[in-house]
Formats: C-alpha cells, sequence, structure tokens
C-alpha cells in the first residue's frame, strides 16, 4: 500500500486536464531556484513556460504505452515491458520508427499504480482517438503516451509532392484504435485553432497544422488555378487537406521551427 501526497494540490501542482488514465500536471511556480536564475524563472512563469509532468493512474484494466525514456518514477505494482510480440512485431516497430522519427520500442507499462512522466516546458494535449476519423495523425516528436488500446501505424503522404515541395517528411504516426493519448506540444490549447471539414477543403500556407485526422487526403498544391495566378497573389504552393475530418492550427508558430527548438526538459 502507497499514500502520494502534494501530487496534485490547488497552489503549486494544478491538475489542468484529465482524460482516460491522464491527468496533466502544471508547476504553477518553481521555487526550487538559486538566486542566479530567479528573476528568468519568474518572468518565464508570468508568460506560462512552466513545467508540466503527466500522471498515469493504472487500475489494472488497461495498459500504458509510452515514450520511451519519459517516466520519472512509479509507485506501486507497475511493471515494465518492451511490449514486443515476437520477431515480426519488432522488424515491424523497427521500421515505423525509421521512417517517423519515433522511438521504435516504446515501453509498457500494465498492473495497478501510479506512474509519472519526466517534466517538460512543452504544452500537453490529452485526445481521445476515437474522436478522429481515420485515426490521429501528427507531426514528428508529438507522441509521448497513450492507453493499450490504441495502435501504432504509419501514414504516408497523399503525394511525393508534399514532401519535395511541401518541404515535408513522408510518413508520420497515426494512432488508431480507441483510447486517450497524451502529445506534447510547443502551443498551449488556448492559441490553437480547430477546423472542422465536412467534405471540404482546407489550404494553409506553411506546416501550421500540428494534427489531422487520418481521413483526410494531404497534398501540395498552387494556390491559384495557373503558376500565373499563383505568382500574382504571391503564395506559390499550399498545403491542402481534403475530404471529412478534423484539422489543428497552431498559427503563430510553423510545426517545423516548434519542433526543432531547444528540448527544456530537464532545464531549471
Amino acid at each position: 500500500m502507497y499514500t502520494i501526497k502534494n501530487l496534485t494540490s490547488q497552489t503549486g501542482h494544478v491538475a489542468t486536464e484529465t482524460k482516460g488514465i491522464f491527468t496533466i500536471v502544471e508547476h504553477d511556480v518553481d521555487y526550487s531556484v538559486s538566486p542566479a536564475n530567479a528573476q528568468t524563472e519568474y518572468f518565464m512563469s508570468r508568460m506560462n513556460v512552466k513545467r508540466r509532468q503527466t500522471v498515469v493512474n493504472l487500475d489494472g484494466s488497461v495498459g500504458l504505452i509510452l515514450q520511451a525514456g519519459a517516466m520519472q518514477w512509479m509507485a506501486g505494482d507497475v511493471q515494465a515491458t518492451t511490449g514486443l510480440k515476437g520477431v515480426g512485431d519488432f522488424l515491424g516497430k523497427m521500421v515505423k520508427g525509421a521512417v517517423t522519427k519515433e522511438a521504435a520500442i516504446k515501453p509498457e507499462y500494465v498492473g495497478r499504480g501510479v506512474l509519472v512522466t519526466e517534466p517538460t516546458y512543452k504544452y500537453l494535449l490529452t485526445e481521445n482517438v476515437a474522436d478522429w476519423s481515420g485515426g490521429l495523425v501528427m507531426e514528428d516528436g508529438m507522441f509521448l503516451a497513450c492507453e493499450g488500446t490504441v495502435k501504432h501505424e504509419i501514414q504516408a503522404r497523399s503525394s511525393f509532392s508534399s514532401v519535395v515541395a511541401g518541404n515535408e517528411g513522408l510518413f508520420n504516426l497515426k494512432l488508431t484504435g480507441s483510447g486517450a493519448c497524451v502529445l506534447e506540444s510547443n502551443v498551449p490549447r488556448s492559441e490553437i485553432v480547430e477546423v472542422i471539414l465536412d467534405n471540404d477543403v482546407l489550404k494553409i500556407d506553411g506546416s501550421f497544422a500540428i494534427c489531422w485526422s487520418g481521413s483526410l487526403q494531404f497534398t501540395v498544391e498552387r494556390s491559384g488555378k495557373t503558376l500565373v495566378g499563383s505568382a500574382a497573389s504571391g503564395e506559390g504552393l499550399v498545403n491542402v487537406y481534403r475530404g471529412t475530418g478534423r484539422v489543428m492550427l497552431a498559427p503563430l508558430t510553423p510545426s517545423q521551427s516548434m519542433f526543432a527548438a531547444t528540448n527544456m526538459k530537464n532545464a531549471k
């Protein structure tokens, strides 16, 4: 038997989101600073630059799939496994990891207890995978955790034009099935714009989409009907999402510069 105190409170450690087995905790004020960086930490907190962690409550009914190296501590009867089901599964995960730039082997935790992830300055978003038609496709580096009922697949771009002309990767990680997941984002949920398409088209000038439904067709096309028209508009090529589904946009920060930012996970 174990007892955990001061993990979540109304003052220092505030629970901001809860979905499935996940609770997001935001450390509102970090007092463990030195005089040398106290001023910097103060202004960081004023700009909502705070450390956050995911608290996972395992009750034995569903497991946890976690990004490799993301576990900080756990209490209770919780065991870690590789989640591998054989040689074929291992080779398949190696291929997925190579093309999506994700860790090939993500540990799976099962049992009853509590697990807490490493603190990060990124924003942690919880989503229900079943709410995304055709699965939840995400930009590289966003996956942190999901329930064991969620499947990991590879989503290929609709055409090579999206790779060459759109400056995008050829493959993305896609989550399918049912269950909750946690994503790491450099953009808070309050700044994210969600566009819901019903057999319609969304055109974006730049890599501002961070997540989208797997049911959508993604291509790169000219902004105008002709080369002259595209040149006259000053836009050139745009990313096009066509069909029925959802797209989450971070309009203030392109995704490629977001995830190329310095990792502040363990910074003080």
